[in-house]
């Protein structure tokens, strides 16, 4: 027992790097995934005859969407 405390005590705190890299991850699928829904919606003032970049996928909208 006296051996599983002491080799608690002994560990060294280190970097959470699993968070970190789970973190990255999500902020740039959050920031792809946006900006192909923002390409792909309607186009602000000013951007109407502006024409989609080639890596933005054309998704067809639907007649009756949502059902």
């Amino acid at each position: 027992m006296y051996l599983f405390m002491q080799a608690a005590v002994t560990q060294e705190p280190h970097f959470p790097y699993a968070s970190v890299g789970s973190l990255v991850l999500g902020f740039i699928a959050a920031v792809t995934i946006g900006s192909i829904a923002w390409y792909n919606s309607k186009r602000p003032v000013g951007w109407e005859d502006k024409e989609r970049p080639n890596i933005v996928p054309d998704i067809e909208k639907e007649q009756t969407p949502g059902l």
